[in-house]
């Protein structure tokens, strides 16, 4: 008898876990980054975003690719920063703080759900031995 273990529920539970990982850390970066007007190359921060994709045929999940949102910089009034324009205005980075917090609630409780699995698969697992026995 031969056991298939691709994708079982552990499987697609841990996929799960480490992608979540990965949009907290895009979102914390996006967060951290949010009143960064010079990130280099002469323009603030740019917004990231986690794509993810299916991993196989029968569930699981996976990085795709981190790309960059490409949206419009906002732009603050402040005469006296050095690196306002003509009008006074610094462009500032595309970044929404209640977004980017809705967005690591949304990644924080998908993370707990993914756990949850796992914890409810360790238990029976566990009655299952105990049956056994």
């Amino acid at each position: 008898m031969e056991i298939d273990n691709s994708f079982g529920p552990i499987d697609i539970a841990i996929s799960g876990l480490r992608v979540q990982g990965e949009q907290m850390k895009v979102i914390s970066s996006n967060i951290a980054n949010a009143r960064t007007s010079d990130a280099g190359k002469g323009e603030p921060y740019r917004r990231l975003e986690a794509t993810f994709k299916s991993d196989g045929d029968f569930g699981g999940v996976k990085l795709d690719k981190i790309v960059t949102d490409m949206s419009d910089f906002l732009k603050v009034l402040d005469p006296g920063n050095p690196l306002a324009d003509e009008g006074g205005y610094v462009a500032m980075p595309n970044v929404s703080l209640p977004v980017e917090m809705m967005n690591l609630n949304i990644a924080t409780r998908m993370y707990q759900a993914n756990i949850a699995v796992l914890k409810r698969y360790q238990q029976m697992l566990e009655t299952t031995l105990e049956l056994l026995r």
